[in-house]
């Protein structure tokens, strides 16, 4: 799912792209992937976009007459640019292609990958309605280490749950949290009750300074185009997504909690004492053959 420093690189592209462009017409090739339709996107043909947000996850295209279009990409969704094409509008691919939106200048394709349709557009015609889709998380680049603390230690969970919780963090998901556990040194699985204040302090550290890293980054290789490219799976990360591979800071092998849909790394010597964490399924697979230290299996 993009995060934060996705999102951010999507809105400021856009931004630099269409504010003060009227929206030419919404087309939408899955009807269902409109959530809300108040106005109805008819209804915005000819409105002109002053704004592009990013709102937790959220991707917000303010219109005016304080009209907003709200695009949730959730796992699989992207965002693709076409340029204006003669006497057409740019097509819709068939397979992927949920919406488009078009303006002068070219339009905005929403696609999804896989058959699970869990992309969302929302049609809202006031501030209070776009704002009753927050889910209120903190703003941690806006915030202090204070702030950060409490929205912390808010509730009791590990690490992994509360920090990718929208209610209490905003646009922090999967793939950047296993970063930022590792740039702290923390087990995923800690329990937010456990941390010190220290500890506290070295995850706010290291949540502002990934975020900020690689928000940077992906700025950099968007540059004046459009992001292409937007994945979890980065060669330069660290840990996430990188299982069996070298950990950048001790060379023992990247281990892994497989869990629903998801997938969680880490290194066990740098953030668990050399502790293997229980994976739900092989774990209970192999039972008392399950190794408890990376030292058993490194």
């Amino acid at each position: 799912m993009p995060e934060l420093p996705d999102i951010t690189v999507y809105v400021e592209r856009l931004a630099a792209r269409l504010v003060g462009q009227p929206l030419v017409g919404v087309r939408l090739a899955s009807p269902f992937v409109l959530r809300t339709v108040t106005p109805a996107p008819k209804d915005l043909a000819g409105a002109k976009l002053v704004g592009v947000r990013r709102m937790a996850k959220r991707i917000v295209l303010e219109l005016e007459g304080e009209r907003f279009i709200a695009i949730h990409l959730m796992k699989a969704g992207r965002l693709l640019w076409k340029d204006p094409e003669p006497g057409a509008p740019a097509k819709i691919p068939g397979r992927l292609g949920l919406a488009a939106f078009d303006f002068p200048n070219g339009t905005v394709i929403l696609t999804e990958a896989g058959t699970k349709r869990r992309a969302s557009i929302h049609m809202l015609g006031d501030e209070a309605a776009l704002h009753a889709l927050d889910p209120g998380g903190l703003e941690v680049m806006d915030a202090d280490v204070a702030a950060f603390g409490a929205a912390l230690r808010k509730e009791n969970h590990t690490l992994k749950r509360s920090l990718t919780d929208p209610h209490l963090f905003s646009g922090i998901g999967n793939a950047y949290s296993d970063e930022i556990f590792w740039e702290a040194g923390l087990s995923p699985v800690r329990l937010t009750s456990q941390l010190t204040d220290d500890e506290v302090r070295a995850l706010f550290k290291a949540t502002r300074s990934t975020l900020k890293t690689w928000t940077a980054r992906l700025r950099k290789q968007t540059g004046d185009g459009f992001p292409e490219k937007v994945t979890a799976f980065r060669e330069e990360m660290a840990v996430h997504g990188r299982y069996g591979k070298p950990c950048p800071r001790c060379s023992t092998p990247v281990q892994r909690i497989v869990y629903a849909e998801n997938e969680t790394n880490y290194c066990a010597r740098c953030q668990t004492g050399g502790k293997l964490l229980a994976d739900r399924a092989l774990s209970r697979l192999l039972r008392g053959d399950w190794p408890k230290s990376i030292d058993e299996i490194a």
